[in-house]
């Protein structure tokens, strides 16, 4: 017999947000609820190719939707730009936005016909979905906020009651700070302000035990408008690092890290959307290779809007060659796309050197690894800030502010020695750890973020 309800989800095209979404679309499908999941044709297939923490066949719990929408300009990154924001994605938002709102319209009166209530999950920066959401004479819509909650309470606080600054030591850092004019018109013209009042509620991919105090705020404060709340993170699996392996093919990667003492390898990795100048990959390649600690460096250009796209020759392949001759027994490095959940639940790792996106944010500390903050643009620098003076699981490599400097490889080694051999460092570590079994522990039975998943379920299948 069908379910009476299903599930439609509806990610913003880019890989913090498809990743977010198909986790939180596989929980649901696991618990028996239909879940559709539309984007465009690669981003689905994006998406799937990425997935990491599920065995094969959750995939097929889920109907996958292909939206069609325009083509659009795949230029590759520019690493020497003046800002570190992903300008060169802007002509896939653009065409998403112009072409998908028609799409997804159709595809939920399909769903619509046949099941007495749809759920939509819609990323909170697309306000079409919202819309069309609340079109649907059995449609209930709710806002996925794939960021921070600490940075939407700050968005709410209007009487400054959680006083930032002053009572946890961040930096005041406005929402956007670190992105061009560009991203800011198109923001604008999505919308995405309207899509919490659109909603009947919010899912935040966070976790009390990390952000307790902003998520009752934010509860407080959408309660009282009648919208829902639920944190519900971390939506990535927690995997057990001693348990089979849940993908028929292993990274070679996780070999390497088998050979390691615990808790001795630094992770490197920038994301997705972000790419290092040349300058700057050598400085980081020296603070490396001199600080004579074992790592993962995962050194990959920014995805492309397509990220099938031909992408030529590493612009690396010289100095890649000659750093692997010179760290080599010390250091791997990774070109493609990495098993970042396997290496972050490997007891061989130690600490994440990371750009501070949300999902690498939520990654890390749920597996109580200690992060090394060098933020790029967007929420990231809050992220840090975050991570180093409110929670005290990090340390600050590089701030935003600072993206057009070069940072020399004695700065960096300076703190990469500080995290992984000093007395300071394992203080920090320790608080990881501790930290890092709190997260879990709320995603696990009777955790509040379980608590939070299962209310939602019950709400939406009332």
């Amino acid at each position: 017999m069908e379910s009476p309800v299903a599930v439609a989800v509806v990610p913003f095209p880019a890989q913090g947000h498809l990743n977010q979404l198909l986790h939180l679309a596989l929980h649901l499908a696991s618990r028996g609820l239909p879940v559709h999941f539309a984007a465009p044709a690669e981003h689905v297939r994006q998406a799937k190719a990425r997935l990491q923490g599920w065995g094969a066949g959750a995939l097929r719990g889920i109907e996958f939707h292909e939206l069609a929408i325009s083509e659009y300009e795949s230029p590759p990154p520019d690493p020497a730009a003046s800002m570190p924001y992903p300008s060169h994605l802007l002509p896939l938002f653009e065409a998403f936005v112009a072409d998908a709102p028609a799409a997804v319209a159709d595809l939920l009166r399909g769903i619509s016909a046949s099941h007495r209530r749809v759920v939509v999950l819609y990323d909170i920066i697309t306000a079409f979905a919202a819309e069309e959401a609340a079109r649907l004479p059995n449609g209930e819509g709710f806002a996925f906020h794939c960021t921070a909650a600490s940075i939407l309470a700050r968005g709410l606080d209007e009487g400054l009651q959680l006083r930032m600054s002053d009572a946890h030591g961040f930096a005041d850092i406005p929402p956007s700070g670190f992105v061009t004019d560009k991203h800011l018109e198109f923001v604008g013209k999505a919308r995405s302000h309207q899509t919490i009042p659109s909603s009947a509620g919010i899912i935040m991919n966070t976790s009390r035990a990390l952000e307790g105090e902003f998520i009752d705020f934010v509860t407080e404060l959408l309660g009282a408008a009648g919208k829902k709340v639920f944190s519900i993170g971390p939506l990535n699996p927690v995997m057990d690092a001693n348990a089979p392996e849940p993908v028929a093919e292993r990274h070679g990667c996780l070999d390497w890290l088998d050979k390691q003492p615990a808790a001795s390898v630094l992770y490197v990795s920038f994301g997705s959307v972000s790419s290092l100048r040349g300058e700057q990959i050598e400085e980081l390649a020296a603070a490396l290779r001199d600080s004579k600690q074992r790592f993962i460096w995962v050194l990959r250009d920014a995805d492309r809007g397509n990220v099938f796209a031909g992408s030529g020759e590493s612009r690396q392949t010289k100095f890649l060659s000659e750093f692997t001759k010179q760290t080599q027994g010390t250091g791997l490095l990774i070109t493609d796309w990495a098993p970042q959940l396997e290496i972050l639940a490997h007891p061989a790792t130690a600490a994440f050197l990371s750009h501070c996106g949300w999902n690498s944010t939520m990654e890390s500390m749920s597996y109580g690894k200690p992060i090394l903050a060098w933020p790029m643009h967007s929420d990231q620098a809050w992220d840090a800030e975050l991570v180093c003076k409110y929670l005290k699981t990090g340390f600050l490599v590089r701030p935003c502010e600072k993206h057009a400097e070069v940072i020399p490889a004695a700065a960096i080694r300076e703190v990469i020695e500080k995290m992984m051999v000093s007395d300071e460092g394992l203080e920090v570590r320790q608080r990881a750890v501790a930290l890092g079994e709190a997260v879990r522990a709320s995603a696990a039975a009777g955790g509040s973020s379980q608590k939070d998943l299962e209310d939602f379920i019950v709400h939406i299948t009332r």
